[in-house]
């Protein structure tokens, strides 16, 4: 592989931009066979709660002709289990790729003691908090929506950790850059942009939601519109390193988040579909770049010219 992939983001440095999004690369082990991981930028791994959460009811996952749509719950081992089990191969196991632990909570202060918990073990670069989810202590509005609910989560975060953070924002916020804004402002390092769209699929022979939580999110090649002008809302906002998510297929996906100003990009639903596929696309940037004459992919990102 060469240099010419390589990329930064908040001081991490990854051997090309191609990411997984958190929840489906779970925790690697899980990819292992059926993936090379090595080939890649790096990973986010499946969310980790401060207690085991057994996640929403089946059937959790549903294809439809626009995507995918799921509801999982944010199922996980809890913080302890992680810490027991996925952090030490994660730390035996992988080597090149980088590695976000992806951190949920019920009420802001959970964020932070995820972190503080998790802060002393090896093989893990950085975090991303997801303040998409609902806080149940403030009637389960978004950590996202709320300014000062948003703000504790990153202050506690913060305070437990040197390593970077990085916070994960909803495509349905109005002014998302401005959120951007108030987390960079409580210290968040990076910006991940989009988390999927609330949705709803029915099954018309039952007359019932496919998924058994019944509404969930939807995600696949119609996010990565919604998600390339997320990216540049952001970039506009805060200087931070942004990773672009949602819709991702193909090499040029995400030469089109680097170029509107993504630092890194995950791919997820394609991904969970395909294993195969993300390694295609970083090949797919190799290729790009000899045909093009780039020298430094790097170079190519935040430089969208917008219309006068």
């Amino acid at each position: 592989m060469s240099g010419r992939l390589a990329v930064t983001a908040a001081g991490i440095a990854f051997q090309n931009p191609v990411l997984l999004a958190a929840g489906t690369a779970a925790y690697g082990r899980e990819l292992a066979d059926v993936m090379p991981l090595e080939a890649l930028g790096g990973f986010v791994t499946k969310a980790v709660s401060l207690e085991v959460r057994p996640g929403a009811p089946a059937p959790r996952v549903a294809d439809f002709p626009g995507g995918m749509i799921n509801a999982v719950g944010l199922a996980n081992p809890g913080v302890e289990g992680v810490l027991r089990d996925d952090l030490p191969w994660i730390a035996a196991h992988v080597r090149r790729p980088q590695v976000l632990v992806n951190v949920v909570g019920r009420e802001a202060g959970d964020f932070g003691r995820v972190v503080e918990r998790l802060d002393h073990a090896a093989g893990f670069v950085g975090y991303e908090l997801n303040v998409s989810c609902p806080n149940v202590k403030q009637g389960g509005m978004e950590f996202g929506a709320d300014p000062a609910a948003l703000a504790e989560v990153v202050c506690g975060a913060r305070a437990a950790t040197r390593k970077p953070l990085f916070v994960k924002l909803s495509p349905t916020l109005p002014r998302i850059g401005e959120v951007a804004r108030q987390a960079v402002d409580a210290g968040a390092d990076g910006i991940t942009v989009v988390n999927t769209i609330p949705g709803l699929v029915v099954d018309v022979e039952r007359r019932r939601p496919v998924l058994g939580f019944g509404s969930g999110g939807v995600s696949g090649p119609g996010l990565l519109a919604v998600g390339m002008l997320a990216v540049h809302r952001v970039r506009q906002a805060v200087p931070v390193p942004i990773i672009g998510a949602g819709g991702v297929q193909r090499a040029d996906d995400v030469l089109q988040y680097l170029i509107a100003g993504a630092s890194a990009v995950a791919i997820g639903t394609a991904g969970l579909a395909d294993p195969k596929l993300p390694a295609r696309v970083v090949r797919g940037l190799e290729r790009w770049c000899d045909a093009h004459g780039v020298t430094r992919l790097a170079d190519l990102i935040g430089t969208l010219e917008w219309p006068s």
